[in-house]
């Protein structure tokens, strides 16, 4: 649990701004009801045996039988060395296997690193196996065939073990063990495996806001591409809830228009269509800008949150309060037992309603980079404010505080661009962009030093769109083309594709 901050650090601050940075900056003090994400797991397996756990493609186990695989495969996996702070590869597609590999993983002590089998290249497979330093990869029987040479190596499906076994092997496996091994997508770079703890995650998904209201007899989706942070958020916070988790199949709407709760990207989100989906009670966004209108549309029948956080502090470390209609969406306030920094380049803080860089601490910092040290070092520093033996990590995001303890979203700084001389943050562009008349959705690239902007739907007027932008920022911010566009374009992580559009751009001139 975090301490609280140490005024001598702020130093420089008016004697308001102090209490401000400490109030606002500080989540609630509360102990999350589990430590272990399998023993939330198995509680609801003893006291709700028969209810369903997880169901696909028209298949469905119960608690009691999911345990009882997931024991199976624990043992397994035991008898062959497996134990605490090992990492086991879990190569699958989405399936109740993929889920099994997950809880059998975790029984045996050991953290998962998961990766969709279907689309990740076997250089990216083969990169992951060596920095995680992976002894034994789960997979399903289907991919097999498709997985790269691994000497050295135990493989096995998942979906072909067989035998009884009624409870767990005995395991010391403590809160600070990691739980889950989640590698970056690698589009900046090389790919980094951030090892994520059990504590790390029971302070997410078994209590207070990130927990979402979820509880037995709920149904929460499935959605996102295992490998992406968020889609630990979903599984976790059905199975240590006792809710009933819906894997989609090829349609994501079908998955959706059966469920309580759902955890999506706003792209993901903005590819369905709101009007079959009055069944959701409650919808949490993260993972990238959330557009006011979406998140109009959706809060109009739903309870709506926008969170934020990258996967170093434990996918989200702010949720806001169900958004209100016609307001500009904020990423809310620190999760319990976690702490948001507003600092200058200098590790200052900032003066209330400042922008500055977001920094977290407290419960929600990963224990950092697999076999890099020196990215650890210089991303994870120790937490002046909390002191003692606790960090803080470096998000990169940017934000400030409103009058009333809610932060703002002020993009990025690997997204702030000099354009003319002149610094630019992208997302305040796309942000203004929205202000279009029928302008669902938007984004802001940039493309030989000059700003280009997407908007959709396809009938948007791209005009008007220079004009809105013109009209609520510096001329240096318009951008010189607006291209309307049927739809923006995803990763498989479920975010927008802005190398796909810039290879566009960059065709297109080709072809003139």
């Amino acid at each position: 649990m975090p301490h609280r901050i140490d005024r001598s650090t702020l130093i420089g601050l008016a004697s308001a701004d102090q209490e401000l940075f400490q109030r606002f900056g500080t989540g609630p003090s509360a102990r999350p009801p589990f430590l272990l994400l399998h023993r939330a797991f198995e509680a609801t397996a003893r006291l709700r045996p028969e209810a369903v756990a997880v169901t696909h493609a028209g298949e469905s186990l119960t608690y009691r039988e999911l345990d009882r695989r997931a024991n199976l495969l624990a043992e397994t996996l035991v008898r062959l060395g497996v134990g605490p702070g090992d990492r086991v590869g879990l190569f699958v597609k989405r399936s109740i296997p993929m889920v099994v590999g997950i809880l059998g993983v975790l029984k045996a002590g050991a953290a998962y690193v998961p990766q969709d089998a279907r689309i990740t290249s076997s250089a990216h497979l083969a990169h992951i196996v060596a920095t995680a330093d992976i002894g034994v990869v789960l997979t399903l029987s289907e991919s097999l065939a498709a997985l790269p040479a691994l000497p050295g190596r135990m493989v096995l499906a998942v979906d072909k073990l067989s035998g009884e076994r009624a409870e767990p092997p005995a395991v010391a496996c403590t809160p600070e063990h990691p739980a889950v091994v989640i590698f970056t997508s690698g589009t900046t770079g090389t790919p980094n495996g951030v090892a994520v703890t059990h504590a790390n995650l029971c302070n997410v998904v078994t209590h207070g806001p990130g927990a979402l209201g979820v509880r037995p007899g709920m149904k929460v989706s499935q959605l996102l591409n295992i490998a992406f942070d968020m889609a630990a958020w979903e599984i976790f916070v059905a199975l240590c809830r006792g809710a009933e988790l819906v894997i989609r199949g090829n349609s994501i709407m079908q998955a959706v228009r059966s469920v309580d709760v759902v955890i999506a990207t706003p792209s993901v989100l903005a590819s369905l269509d709101p009007a079959l989906c009055r069944n959701v009670a409650v919808v949490a966004v993260a993972g990238e800008r959330c557009p006011r209108p979406l998140a109009d549309v959706w809060s109009s029948f739903t309870r709506f949150h926008n969170a934020c956080g990258p996967t170093e502090v434990t996918i989200v470390n702010t949720i806001a309060s169900p958004h209100r209609r016609g307001e500009e969406p904020t990423i809310g306030s620190p999760l319990p037992n976690t702490t948001v920094y507003v600092l200058d380049e200098h590790l200052r803080p900032c003066p209330i309603g400042e922008v500055g860089e977001l920094w977290a601490g407290g419960a929600c910092v990963s224990q950092g980079y697999l076999g890099n040290a020196e990215l650890t070092a210089q991303r994870y520093l120790p937490d002046p404010f909390l002191g003692g033996e606790n960090r803080m990590f470096r998000t990169r995001d940017l934000g400030r505080w409103t009058s009333d303890g809610q932060l703002e979203h002020h993009g990025r700084t690997d997204e702030q661009v000099k354009v003319r001389g002149f610094r630019v943050e992208l997302d305040a562009v796309t942000s203004a962009l929205e202000h279009t008349p029928g302008c669902e959705r938007a984004t802001t690239v940039l493309h030989d030093g000059e700003l280009v902007g997407f908007v959709t739907p396809a009938g948007v007027d791209v005009v008007a769109a220079g004009y809105v932008v013109a009209g609520r920022l510096p001329y240096y911010c318009v951008p010189v083309t607006v291209h309307a566009v049927a739809e923006l374009p995803t990763t498989h992580r479920g975010k927008v594709d802005k190398r796909t559009l810039v290879a566009g751009l960059t065709a297109e001139e080709a072809m003139v």
